[in-house]
């Protein structure tokens, strides 16, 4: 492992430069060792995803953009979660794959993409033969994602706002569209279009979500707008109705209520009208808290040097 880039660190866009070695903490609030907060079989993902089995998620502890919204605020901005080692990790994978996993799907996984990748080879001398799936906010760096290339199967970035005035008051990422976009463009340079087996499932490709928010309705059309412009069927989108309104977004009035489901039928609606035909979308109440998944440390062991 090239220790060299936690030692200064400017693995995501905030380029933080601390040393994550000694314990230095940057924005995502992460140092040297991984944390994980759940890994276990997860069915809520995309049907080519999940599929009858479920996906191999692995929750990963802290978060390069935080969001103020964050579904996940209990790992991402909290920090909840247990440190293991690269070879636990290794291990992780394995077990999820010998559950019946269709896939690996590590979830929040920037600020830990160095281990990851030494944690996949490991995992592949003992057998590892899944698919690897990225899921990520989109807030990535290319150079960071360039090191990726040939460990990862399958992109799931986020496309969380077109405009920068979003991502600066939402996400302390003024810039998030720029990133977003070459980053998308990255994998898709990667990955290429799509493949499926013979079960329906997933096996390289990209799919980018679009989570709508409340109120963003033209900020959701230009980010449909783009990704159908600049990619056609080549990349898959994914959109979300599942927005949760928890009480951490009360100081934002306006982030605070419900998606309005005619925002929603609006835009799927329009995504059909200007030719998109690789999607998925979400029907009935997706947006409960129920839908989060419990952050129980399930399938993850604690770190231990005996």
């Amino acid at each position: 492992m090239d220790e060299s880039l936690l030692k200064q660190c400017t693995l995501c866009p905030r380029e933080c430069r601390v040393n994550r070695l000694e314990g230095q903490l940057g924005f995502c609030r992460a140092d040297g060792q991984v944390e994980i907060a759940r890994a276990a079989l997860h069915h809520w993902e995309e049907p080519c995803l999940s599929g009858e089995k479920g996906s191999g998620t692995i929750f990963f502890s802290h978060c390069t953009l935080g969001c103020v919204f964050c579904q996940n605020y209990e790992i991402s901005t909290m920090g909840k979660g247990k440190v293991i080692s690269i070879e636990r990790l290794a291990d992780i994978c394995l077990e999820l794959q010998a559950k019946g996993a269709h896939n690996i799907n590590f979830v929040t996984p920037t600020h830990y993409s160095i281990q990851i990748i030494e944690a996949i080879k490991l995992a592949r001398t003992k057998g590892l033969h899944l698919p690897i799936v990225y899921n990520t906010s989109g807030y990535e760096k290319v150079e960071t994602l360039k090191r990726l290339e040939g460990y990862v199967d399958i992109y799931l970035p986020d496309f969380k706002y077109f405009k920068s005035s979003y991502g600066k008051k939402y996400s302390r990422a003024a810039h998030y569209g720029d990133y977003a976009k070459a980053a998308i463009g990255e994998m898709v340079r990667q990955v290429g279009t799509a493949c499926f087996n013979e079960a329906g499932m997933m096996v390289k490709g990209v799919i980018v979500r679009h989570l709508m928010l409340p109120g963003l309705l033209f900020d959701s059309k230009h980010i449909v707008e783009y990704l159908y412009n600049t990619y056609k069927d080549q990349v898959y989108i994914s959109l979300m109705n599942q927005y949760t309104p928890l009480k951490h977004v009360a100081k934002y009035p306006e982030l605070n209520r419900p998606l309005s489901p005619k925002h929603y039928d609006y835009m799927v609606e329009y995504a059909l009208a200007i030719g998109i035909e690789n999607g998925f979308i979400q029907e009935g109440e997706t947006n409960k808290e129920s839908f989060i998944p419990p952050f129980n440390e399930e399938g993850v062991e604690p770190f231990s040097s005996n």
